[in-house]
């Protein structure tokens, strides 16, 4: 039984009915006030325990980008009287996942754990948040290994696609740096610089918590005090400014010697506020999310061969929001490729969606929600981000009939509103054959800022 418990923890997987776990959410709040949501479930004797401080890269200090990651890295190597090592196997004696990460809007912490090792497993969580012990060594270890992964990325098209256009789009802004940082960047950081950022990033205020599993509301209280109780009542952020990508209707050229060229596109979209987000998800899956149904898909792979696969997102961000996607292309039909993508948005965006294409949209997106919330972990993950969107506690009951209710109307108008005339930031990496003409930048035109909602609604769907 261990053995078959142990390797659903491996596996993050635990099936669970979705309209029940959503008809289970419970909003408790600890004794010293921690707020949490809460699905119990005790069919297999584990927990899923997922949490986030607000805050994210987008508090590092430019000349130190790269600081919340290498901090992410380290605060599993050692806490309180335990060093790296010994920390690490009271991980696996206890068969306890346990993982931090730092994006672009906050820092993530996520522990998986048997209900029977839940005491030794928050008391685990407790020292790496609160007492982590950032030790010389383990910060050369981690720092080498970033720089590492960093001089990797630099040889990678993807990567440095996105790079380059991250630092386009958002000039002299958090959201323009790299998480990871820069090899100078993270050669500069010291342990001041990681134990002022946990001082400043991690509070009360600022946490979110969701947990799925074996263990009641009337434990899970005083668990909470217990881990994050000591923490600072307010966190002390440095405020990031709204903004919007700029620089629509340039492409900019990475050289680099391969076969293929890796576009990399996107312009202004939504903040997860605005009450268009919905309609604006539907838009997209027709356009490219929707992968081998998408007009995108159809055009530049079906119909003229051009490449494997071609698709586009929404990428809602704490302060700005992008409509974005990506394709890779042989050089010589790298060209072809942005003039074929930037057309069918172009043409979206005055004809909008058919009734059949918006039908179809419908029932993929609500049909496949479920499978966001099918096993423990998938629950706790999904809650954390509703909670760090401030969504509603029932908002994965209201979701489906959201999409539901938008009309080709509500399409039309969002698409004109976020794709305007079809321009697009580019960013080509490899040897692409373009038109001339192309690459020459171009400030937004005030149509194109109309996408920027000037003032969030109170009471906005979110």
């Amino acid at each position: 039984m261990i053995r078959e418990v142990l390797f659903s923890i491996a596996m993050g997987f635990m099936i669970i009915d979705t309209a029940t776990a959503a008809a289970k959410i419970q909003r408790i709040v600890s004794p010293g006030g921690i707020e949490a949501w809460l699905v119990e479930e005790n069919t297999v004797p584990l927990i899923s325990f997922e949490f986030a401080f607000r805050g994210g890269s987008a508090q590092d200090e430019p000349a130190r980008a790269g600081t919340a990651n290498l901090l992410s890295g380290l605060l599993d190597e050692g806490a309180g009287s335990l060093d790296a090592q010994t920390f690490q196997q009271k991980l696996e004696e206890s068969a306890v996942e346990l993982h931090f990460n730092a994006s672009r809007d906050s820092f993530d912490g996520s522990l998986k754990t048997l209900s029977e090792k839940r005491d030794e497993a928050f008391e685990l969580v407790r020292l790496a948040v609160n007492e982590a012990r950032l030790d010389a060594e383990s910060i050369e270890r981690i720092r080498a290994q970033t720089l590492a992964r960093i001089r990797r990325d630099s040889t990678d098209p993807g990567d440095v696609a996105h790079e380059m256009w991250s630092q386009l789009a958002f000039p002299d802004h958090p959201y323009g740096l790299r998480a990871i940082g820069t090899e100078e960047t993270v050669e500069a950081i010291t342990r001041d610089d990681l134990t002022g950022y946990r001082a400043r990033n991690f509070a009360r205020s600022n946490l979110v918590v969701s947990v799925v599993g074996a263990i009641d509301a009337a434990t899970l209280g005083p668990a909470l005090d217990k881990i994050f109780g000591a923490l600072p009542a307010e966190p002390k952020l440095k405020p990031v400014p709204e903004t919007w990508p700029g620089k629509v209707g340039h492409t900019e050229v990475v050289t680099m010697d391969v076969p293929q060229t890796t576009l990399i596109f996107g312009r202004p979209g939504l903040v997860r506020e605005d009450p268009d987000y919905i309609p604006a998800v539907v838009m997209n899956h027709i356009i490219g999310g929707g992968t081998f149904t998408s007009r995108l898909f159809n055009e530049v792979r079906e119909k003229r061969g051009l490449a494997y696969s071609v698709y586009s997102y929404l990428d809602p961000m704490e302060r700005s929001g992008v409509f974005g996607g990506g394709v890779a292309t042989r050089n010589d039909r790298a060209g072809d490729a942005i003039d074929i993508i930037e057309a069918q948005i172009a043409g979206f965006a005055k004809e909008g969606p058919t009734a059949d294409e918006l039908a179809k949209a419908q029932k993929y997106l609500t049909g496949s929600y479920a499978l966001n919330f099918d096993s423990s972990v998938k629950i706790a993950r999904g809650l954390k981000a509703i909670q760090l969107n401030r969504l509603p506690i029932d908002y994965i009951e209201k979701r489906n009939a959201l999409v539901n209710a938008v009309t080709v109307e509500d399409v039309k108008r969002v698409a004109a509103r976020i794709l305007g005339d079809g321009d697009l930031l580019v960013v080509a990496v490899g040897k692409p054959e373009l038109a001339s003409g192309r690459g020459s930048a171009a400030p937004l035109t005030d149509d194109q800022q109309d996408v920027v909602p000037k003032a969030l609604p109170s009471g906005a769907i979110r």
